[in-house]
């Protein structure tokens, strides 16, 4: 870190410390479930979802604000820093954007098909090049774009796609299944199903390009979803190779869109998904050529993810691990004039529950095991910065004992139920079961398993190098309402406000969910810190190797 960033640090934290003198200051005192601070919730949800914080983009004006403001609740608390007396650790990035002038143009077919930017398509590049040209690509249907060995599946099987274009579906092959059984889980999206996989799978087939077709119900958001986060400044992780072993550009194409290219290749799209779901599916080339044509301003710059840490007094060198989101989606596609996607909900409240927590067990006094509290940056851009710290963690991951991961917390009201994001997996989930139990709540399946969400969110990037994580929500059986005005929150939220600048702060919401939820945080938290216990996943689950490999077997 640089001795000009170091200065600005301490800056930022005296500012907070100053301006915030009337802050709970650590205590030693010991209590078994400390209350969790509704004003803490409230006050900290509604200053980073403010305008003046222009949405938390990370390398955006409105980062230094956010980071300083997080290091300096961090500070005000008790925490220590946890990179060698930083706040912070420097995660390096690359901000990309696209020309917005770009079109998508086929050729070759029945009709030719020139598709305009957000309209019916939005794309982008992972390589950090200023220009990229796809020129004359031959266009082949790729069905879901998998290859799973272990499955007995391959949608490239038999293909050399090298320098052409693939169109894929969005999810699994058997999403539209009522149940959780089938070769990739029936209804439950498997990471064969994630947009991220997907791209990965054609670059590692050589495709130039990869399209994935938008539908709503299997992608679990709306088109205006795809434009927000696609569009404008792109932020990904800065590598050596400039991610040369990238597709030249990776991008989404509406419903319509795809219906028409099919049609102007003879072809229709209902029967070729219908035959992509089907095993032994063979891809289909089109006859048709793809051009594509932008060029891409690349600034390299540096977020950083917010850690701090309450030493533990009799195994300090054994770590239990919060996690939650601080970024958002900056200034963003305008929606009634108004163009700052704020992220009250997502994840200005999951980063208000980590400072909650924070404060909660500083107030309970250190635990045997030390707790890392981490604010991790470009959630929203693919998980970057709770992988980098994976990859590059502060402390031991063989050292890290398990993990709980928050976005997005209930402000609803308190609900009947608890749902843990991708069960089966490990052995914190007893622990959960037996927590909620004590507050008369039960355990239920995942609502919406089809939207993959254990992929989707923080955790994941600890989970597949093997540190158990466990990341659940309020489920959707309000105390006051029942599950049908649950459901109809959910799906409101998901259409009216979800990546839109309408994720902003309210003063009537119900914080009672949360507080409970977060009591479960805190006591899950607790429990192993406190403990001797090393939880691991279930030998059935996908990372159980990984774990064991990194304990040596214990």
């Amino acid at each position: 870190m640089t001795q000009p960033f170091m200065n600005l640090e301490s800056l930022m934290v005296r500012k907070f410390l100053l301006a915030s003198s009337l802050l709970i200051a650590p205590t030693a005192l010991m209590a078994a479930t400390p209350d969790i601070s509704v004003g803490t919730l409230k006050e900290v949800t509604k200053t980073l979802s403010s305008d003046m914080f222009e949405g938390r983009a990370p390398t955006s004006p409105g980062e230094d604000k956010t980071i300083g403001y997080v290091a300096g609740r961090f500070a005000a608390i008790g925490l220590k820093p946890a990179n060698n007396g930083s706040w912070f650790q420097d995660v390096p990035m690359v901000r990309m954007t696209a020309s917005p002038s770009m079109r998508l143009q086929f050729s070759g077919g029945k009709t030719p098909l020139d598709f305009a930017y957000k309209t019916d398509f939005v794309a982008s590049s992972y390589r950090i090049t200023p220009q990229t040209d796809i020129k004359n690509s031959d266009v082949v249907f790729v069905g879901f774009g998998i290859n799973a060995p272990e499955r007995g599946w391959n949608d490239y099987a038999g293909l050399d796609v090298k320098g052409k274009t693939v169109i894929i579906l969005v999810n699994d092959p058997d999403y539209e299944k009522k149940d959780l059984k089938g070769p990739f889980g029936g209804r439950a999206m498997t990471y064969y199903g994630r947009w991220t996989y997907k791209y990965e799978e054609a670059a590692r087939q050589g495709a130039a390009a990869a399209i994935i077709v938008h539908d709503t119900f299997p992608a679990a958001y709306p088109w205006g979803v795809v434009v927000s986060s696609w569009s404008g400044a792109q932020i990904h992780m800065d590598a050596a190779d400039n991610h040369m072993g990238d597709t030249q550009a990776n991008g989404w194409m509406t419903l319509d869109a795809a219906q028409k290219l099919m049609a102007s290749a003879g072809l229709d799209l209902a029967k070729l998904t219908a035959a992509a779901k089907k095993k032994g599916f063979k891809p289909v080339s089109l006859g048709i050529k793809a051009n594509l044509s932008f060029t891409t301003d690349i600034k390299r710059q540096t977020s950083h993810n917010v850690v701090g840490i309450l030493p533990g007094t009799t195994k300090p060198d054994e770590y239990v691990l919060y996690s939650a989101h601080w970024d958002h989606l900056g200034i963003c596609e305008p929606v009634k004039g108004d163009n700052i996607c704020n992220g009250a909900l997502d994840n200005a409240t999951g980063t208000a529950g980590l400072v909650a927590l924070a404060e909660a067990h500083v107030k309970a006094g250190a635990a045997g095991r030390s707790i890392i509290f981490a604010a991790v940056t470009a959630e929203e851009s693919g998980l970057l910065g709770s992988d980098y710290y994976a990859a590059n963690p502060l402390v031991p991951l063989a050292k890290t004992v398990g993990g709980i991961n928050m976005d997005g917390l209930n402000i609803l009201g308190r609900t009947k139920d608890v749902v843990v994001i991708g069960p089966g997996k490990s052995e914190l989930e007893p622990m959960l079961e037996r927590l909620a139990k004590a507050q008369g709540r039960v355990v239920m399946p995942e609502p919406t398993p089809e939207k993959g969400s254990f992929y989707r969110s923080d955790h994941f990037s600890l989970a597949k190098r093997g540190v158990p994580m466990i990341y659940f929500d309020s489920g959707e059986d309000l105390v006051n309402g029942g599950k049908a005005a649950g459901a109809a929150a959910a799906e409101d939220y998901t259409t009216n406000r979800y990546h839109k600048p309408q994720d902003e702060y309210r003063d009537d919401w119900n914080w009672d969910g949360a507080v409970e939820d977060l009591a479960l945080n805190y006591q899950i938290g607790r429990e192993l810190a406190d403990g001797h216990a090393w939880p691991n996943w279930y030998p059935t689950a996908e990372f159980r190797a990984a774990r064991d490999a990194s304990r040596g077997g214990k």
